[in-house]
């Protein structure tokens, strides 16, 4: 079985579906639950590297202190948003996957199909009613 990593929040549909997708894969995934056990400075810094975005990229705003903090202002630096995220891990935006074929903030949840190594084992629906995945393992959207 491959190696997958999940950075999850439970109370998070997206991150439930993602998680969902992945199991539908065949694959149980390591799953961190990074508001209790948020990743380190280095480990951040490389799953954001890794995903190809910018650090602006994977700050949540909507549900966090984003706005209180100030953290719109753009002249704040990389170094300042890491450091915003690390005290108030709320504002690291979930969920982030990493697979042997890459790392990816998964919103909207289906993204995950793109690094999986693995294809899908059945039909997938989305908790919204939403299908994304066949009977044959074929992706819908």
């Amino acid at each position: 079985m491959s190696q997958v990593t999940i950075y999850h929040n439970p109370a998070c549909g997206t991150s439930r579906n993602t998680l969902a997708m992945i199991r539908n894969a065949g694959i149980e995934p390591e799953v961190v639950l990074y508001l209790q056990t948020p990743p380190s400075r280095d480990t951040l810094l490389a799953l954001i590297r890794d995903s190809g975005l910018a650090v602006r990229d994977v700050i949540r705003q909507k549900g966090t202190p984003y706005e209180e903090l100030g953290l719109a202002d753009p002249a704040l630096s990389d170094d300042a948003l890491i450091d915003a995220m690390l005290a108030h891990p709320i504002l690291i935006n979930r969920p982030i996957v990493v697979t042997p074929l890459g790392t990816r903030l998964c919103r909207p949840s289906e993204l995950v199909l793109d690094i999986l190594p693995q294809p899908q084992q059945g039909a997938f629906t989305k908790e919204d009613g939403e299908a994304v995945v066949d009977a044959q393992g074929r992706r819908l959207i």
